[in-house]
C-alpha cells in the first residue's frame, strides 16, 4: 500500500517538479567555462588563415613511440586491472618519484594510480569525507576544478593569496597547493612552500600539491613538495599529484598519479577499489615505459621553449606585459583591458586564448595563451601579431 500510495503521489505532482538529485547536483556548479568560448571560436575560425587555438592547452605533438609501442603490446589485457596497479607499475612511479622529486623515501606504499588528474581533482574532496562546514583552500588565480570539487562534496571553498596569512585554519580540511602555477605559470620558490607545509602540519592540515607542470620549467626550477629541503624527508600530512598528459604527450591516455602520505592513500586506494576507478592495463604499461625514458621529455621540452620563446617576443612587440610565466605552458598576459575585449581582439586575427576569469575574478585583465599549437600555427599567430 505503501508504495501504491507513493506511486500515486508521483502521478499528482505537476510536471517537471519530480525530485531530480543529479540536477541540483549540476546546480551547485557553475557554468562550465569553455562554452562562453564558443562565439569567439567562430570567429577565430572564420579568419582566411584558419584558426590558431591557444587556448585549451591540449597536447599537439605525436606521442612518443616507446609509449605507443608499450600500450600496443598490452593491447591482449581482457581481465580487469587492480586499482592499485602492476607491481611493475608502482616501481615505475616510486623510482620516478626518487629520481626526479628527490623523494628518497618513495615506495609502493606512497604511490597510487589516477584516472587522470583532473577526475581526482574533482573528486578528492568527497572521497576524503568531506562536507558541509568543512573548506578546502584554494590559490585565488587557479584552475576551476578546485572549487567544483568542493562543491561536488558541498564543502566551502576560500581563496588565498598566502594560505598562511589568509586562511583560517579551524575549519580548512585540505589545502591545494599549485606550483608551477595554471594559469599564470607562478613557481613556489622551495621556502616558500617549506614554510606552507610546516604550517599545514602545526594546524593538521591536508595538503595536495598539484605538480603536473613540474619539468617545465623556463625561467625558474620547480621544486616539489616532496623534496627534504620542503617536507623535511617526511610524507606526513602532504600528496604530490603528477600527469603525464603534458610532459609526455599522454593527455588522451588519462595517464596520473599520486605520490606522499601512506596514510592518505591507503584510504584513497579502498575508496577508489570500491568505486572502480581503476587506470585500464594498456595504460598501465604505457605509463611505466613513459616514466622509464627522459629522452622524449627532453625533446618535448626543446619543442615548447622554441615555440614559448616565438610567442613571448610576439606578444611582447604586441603591447602586451607577460607577468609570472616563469614554467608550465602558458603565457600570462595583459593589454590592461578586459579580458574579453582582448579575447575578442585576439579572435578578429584568428587566435583563440582563454580569459584570464575562468580562473578567478582577480584574472579579469589577463588571457593565458597556450603554446602547444604546431609550429606551424604557432608561426601563423607570430605573424599575426
Amino acid at each position: 500500500m505503501g508504495q501504491a500510495r507513493a506511486l500515486q503521489g508521483d502521478r499528482g505532482r505537476a510536471p517537471g517538479r519530480h525530485r531530480r538529485p543529479v540536477g541540483r547536483h549540476a546546480r551547485r556548479l557553475p557554468v562550465f567555462p569553455w562554452d562562453k568560448l564558443e562565439p569567439y571560436k567562430a570567429t577565430a575560425a572564420a579568419h582566411p588563415g584558419g584558426i590558431v587555438d591557444l587556448s585549451v592547452g591540449t597536447p599537439v605533438d605525436p606521442v612518443p613511440e616507446l609509449v605507443q609501442k608499450a600500450l600496443v603490446a598490452a593491447a591482449d589485457s581482457p581481465g580487469y586491472p587492480t586499482v592499485w596497479g602492476t607491481p611493475a607499475l608502482r616501481d615505475a612511479i616510486a623510482g620516478w618519484a626518487v629520481r626526479r622529486l628527490g623523494a628518497g623515501q618513495a615506495g609502493h606504499r606512497n604511490v597510487l594510480p589516477v584516472v587522470g588528474s583532473k577526475e581526482l581533482v574533482a573528486w578528492l574532496p568527497t572521497q576524503l569525507g568531506l562536507g558541509p562546514g568543512d573548506v578546502v583552500g584554494v590559490p585565488r588565480l587557479a584552475y576551476p576544478t578546485y572549487e567544483v570539487g568542493a562543491r561536488l562534496a558541498r564543502a566551502e571553498h576560500a581563496v588565498y593569496d598566502d594560505p598562511v596569512a589568509d586562511l583560517d585554519p579551524a575549519a580548512l580540511k585540505l589545502l591545494w597547493l599549485n606550483s608551477p602555477s595554471n594559469p599564470t605559470g607562478r613557481v613556489l620558490a622551495k621556502d616558500e612552500l617549506a614554510r606552507i607545509v610546516a604550517w599545514a602540519r602545526e594546524h593538521d592540515v591536508l595538503v595536495f600539491s598539484d605538480e603536473c607542470y613540474l619539468e617545465l620549467g623556463w625561467e625558474a626550477e620547480p621544486v616539489s613538495v616532496l623534496d627534504p629541503e620542503v617536507c623535511g624527508g617526511s610524507y606526513d600530512g602532504i600528496v604530490a599529484v603528477h600527469s603525464l598528459s603534458k610532459r609526455s604527450n599522454l593527455a588522451g591516455y588519462r595517464a596520473a598519479f599520486l605520490v606522499g602520505d601512506e596514510s592518505v592513500l591507503g584510504d584513497l586506494l579502498q575508496i577508489r577499489k570500491h568505486g572502480g576507478m581503476m587506470t585500464p592495463a594498456p595504460v598501465q604499461a604505457a605509463t611505466i615505459a613513459a616514466l622509464g625514458d627522459d629522452t622524449h621529455v627532453a625533446e618535448q621540452r626543446e619543442r615548447y621553449a622554441a615555440r614559448r620563446a616565438a610567442l613571448r617576443e610576439a606578444l611582447l612587440r604586441h603591447g602586451f606585459r607577460i607577468e609570472h610565466s616563469e614554467a608550465s605552458l602558458y603565457l600570462w598576459a595583459t593589454l590592461g583591458e578586459s579580458c574579453w575585449e582582448t579575447v575578442g581582439r585576439l579572435a578578429e586575427l584568428g587566435i583563440l586564448v582563454a580569459p584570464g576569469d575562468f580562473y578567478g575574478e582577480a584574472g579579469r585583465e589577463y588571457v593565458r595563451i597556450a603554446f602547444t599549437a604546431t609550429d606551424e600555427r604557432v608561426a601563423a599567430a607570430v605573424g599575426r601579431l
